[in-house]
């Protein structure tokens, strides 16, 4: 599938050099930034390098990997972040941002009831967004998380 000038994803994912909140993971099939209009820390986007606007447009390898790097995702969120659990959310509906993108969100402890589920959506677009530095700081330490995560599930016995 052609990617359109207009996607905000595919126009990113085409840059030849980005800064880590924009690369926290990338391999052939997908890509991991940190969301740009968060105030969550770890607030983490999956999204396919092809464009793609629904699962069912993935390869097998893709929806694959997919599996595999949510988990470890989620793992490093629990991990590195304390997270009790990530949040794994798909609509890929607001303008503009048709491109299949999954949320990988993490649900901290403390997190009030109110910034909970489906209205931790609250965190996007408010005015306490993240830094773009506080966004690189985060995403590095995620990215060396995750590479020693997929290291090991890639070794450990099936």
């Amino acid at each position: 599938m052609d990617q359109p000038e207009s996607c905000y994803a595919c126009q990113t994912s085409r840059s030849p050099s980005l800064p880590v909140r924009e690369e926290v993971y990338r391999s052939d099939d997908w890509r991991v930034a940190h969301a740009f209009d968060s105030s969550l820390p770890g607030w983490l986007i999956v999204l396919p390098i092809r464009h793609l606007s629904s699962m069912g447009q993935l390869t097998s390898s893709a929806a694959e990997e997919l599996g595999r790097l949510l988990r470890a995702l989620s793992l490093v969120l629990e991990r590195r972040l304390g997270a009790t659990k990530a949040y794994v959310m798909f609509f890929a509906e607001a303008e503009g941002f048709a491109h299949l993108h999954v949320h990988v969100v993490p649900r901290m402890p403390d997190q009030p009831a109110t910034e909970r589920g489906p209205n931790i959506f609250a965190r996007l677009g408010g005015p306490d967004q993240l830094s773009a530095d506080d966004r690189d700081r985060v995403s590095a330490q995620l990215r060396e998380a995750l590479t020693e995560t997929l290291r090991e599930s890639d070794s450990a016995p099936s």
